[in-house]
């Protein structure tokens, strides 16, 4: 009596499991990638952050998340640069396009670091939620924040608004995912993501607050020097501390002395510079 043909050879053609289909479809995502999908994701995630969410895989590897944030960095360098030739910066414009054109290279490398540390930050943030994620998927719902680093570095020309803009769209981001990707209660994300952009936003507006008091400071020191360079005080002193052994010890000690008083009144400026900034700070 013959052997019954088992299903699989009625029918070689059996439909595959889902998760097999799913580690297939990724695998094509990754051999597909190119500046095209890098461009349809940050427009998707920009315009339609749910949507996107709830059709991201949530595996494949860290290759596209990767070569995504990268991207997105080369862009906002360029954007930086493009912002410096047209005089939004703050800097010169040559000192602006020396600025930017050094971020080409070191944007990506710092993006790459910042991605996978937030990751990290916000892993554990979606595990004492109770997700059910692994890190992969975190990296990759983090990574595609990044879309919005371009818009932000053009808002950031204007004081605060950049960072606060960032903060509060990045928060908004990440409570999408965690609705559509970690399987989070609304009212859950709302709470949590909702306290950590209203403490980043304070947090970010004392720290710029900071810096651009202690830019202040250094800009009026940098004024002083200039003008000291210009007027050729510092070139005279030293022309005067050349001429030492040709000097009577008379004439000598008192360049020296004259030197080193205006040495001192330098060193003071600077000191109380400081001491107001950091007085600043402390208020």
């Amino acid at each position: 009596m013959s052997e019954k043909p088992n299903e699989e050879e009625l029918n070689p053609e059996v439909p595959q499991a889902p998760e097999t289909q799913t580690e297939e479809a990724d695998a094509s995502n990754n051999a597909s990638f190119d500046i095209n999908s890098v461009l349809t994701d940050a427009l998707k995630i920009i315009t339609q952050p749910k949507q996107f969410y709830r059709d991201m895989p949530k595996t494949g590897g860290y290759t596209n998340p990767l070569l995504f944030v990268i991207s997105i960095a080369v862009v906002m360098a360029i954007v930086g640069l493009v912002l410096s030739f047209i005089g939004l910066l703050k800097y010169s414009p040559m000192m602006g396009a020396g600025v930017s054109f050094g971020i080409l290279i070191f944007a990506p490398i710092g993006a790459v670091i910042v991605s996978f540390i937030g990751a990290a930050v916000v892993f554990v943030i979606w595990k004492l939620m109770g997700s059910q994620q692994s890190y992969e998927t975190a990296y990759r719902c983090v990574a595609y924040t990044f879309a919005i680093a371009p818009i932000i570095a053009v808002i950031s020309v204007i004081p605060y608004l950049g960072g606060i803009v960032q903060t509060l769209w990045s928060a908004f981001l990440l409570y999408t995912a965690s609705i559509e990707v970690h399987a989070i209660k609304e009212q859950t994300a709302k709470i949590v993501f909702g306290i950590l952009a209203a403490l980043s936003v304070l947090s970010n507006i004392s720290t710029e607050r900071k810096a651009r008091y202690y830019e202040s400071k250094l800009a009026t020191l940098g004024s002083s020097i200039e003008h000291a360079v210009e007027q050729g005080r510092f070139e005279k002193s030293l022309e005067k501390l050349e001429d030492l052994e040709n000097m009577s010890p008379e004439e000598a000690g008192k360049e020296l002395g004259e030197f080193l008083k205006g040495m001192d009144e330098f060193s003071k400026g600077l000191e109380e510079s400081l001491k107001e900034a950091e007085e600043e700070k402390q208020n």
